[in-house]
């Protein structure tokens, strides 16, 4: 994550840093709303690279709203995760995007208030933990590929101040699970799972994480 975070800021600064060489603008926004669960995005955008064409780089956090499936089994017979709830194991888990998209402006669709559409590339990092008390937890993860797309409108508030919608779609592949284990006395097991695998599809089903995700979210954007 540290990384991660790290790789952000340098794209954030050296995009910044080459926009403002070349005298192009670039926004710097921050937005929060709904992806799978309560959600939030930093993004760096290029709107005029070439013509109303632009480039926008972000990077979105979400905490899941839901991380396991309660309806699941991992094997027949053993109880859903339901019934373990019911009896006091918990669950949480999070996704973080990485997304690349090129831009187009539709420019202004009414006085003060500019539009535009963008598609891209995307890379999912999804965790999911079950929990059941006394050093008994499972975590699952699972890095995926996707493509999105998305409207995004902005309205002017003074100066370089926008208020900023973002309205989007996104899909992610199907990709390998990894498991962890963990047990009380310190025992851990991990195994993994790859797409095909005779039991991937039981590990798929109580592994909540986006297949398609929409989002949508408000927030603000500076303009440099």
């Amino acid at each position: 994550m540290k990384k991660l975070l790290a790789l952000s800021a340098f794209t954030v600064i050296a995009t910044a840093g080459a926009q403002t060489v070349s005298t192009q603008p670039f926004e710097l926004g921050l937005t929060g709303g709904y992806a799978a669960g309560l959600s939030g995005e930093v993004f760096v955008h290029a709107p005029f690279v070439a013509g109303p064409f632009g480039v926008k780089a972000g990077v979105a956090f979400t905490r899941a709203a839901d991380a396991i499936n309660d309806e699941s089994e991992l094997a027949p017979g053993t109880g859903t995760f339901g019934s373990f709830k019911a009896a006091g194991a918990t669950e949480s888990g999070s996704h973080t995007v990485v997304s690349l998209d090129g831009t187009y402006s539709l420019g202004e669709i009414a006085p003060g208030l500019d539009t535009m559409i963008y598609a891209g590339g995307r890379y999912g990092m999804f965790r999911a933990t079950e929990d059941y008390g006394s050093g008994l937890n499972t975590t699952y993860t699972s890095n995926a590929f996707g493509i999105g797309a998305g409207f995004m409108a902005s309205y002017a508030l003074s100066g370089n101040l926008s208020l900023v919608g973002d309205l989007g779609i996104d899909h992610f592949f199907d990709a390998t699970i990894n498991s962890n284990t963990n047990r009380a006395g310190g025992t851990t097991d991990s195994d993994s799972f790859a797409p095909g695998d005779p039991s991937y599809d039981a590990i798929d089903n109580r592994f909540v994480r986006p297949g398609t995700n929409f989002k949508a979210r408000i927030g603000f954007k500076m303009m440099f």
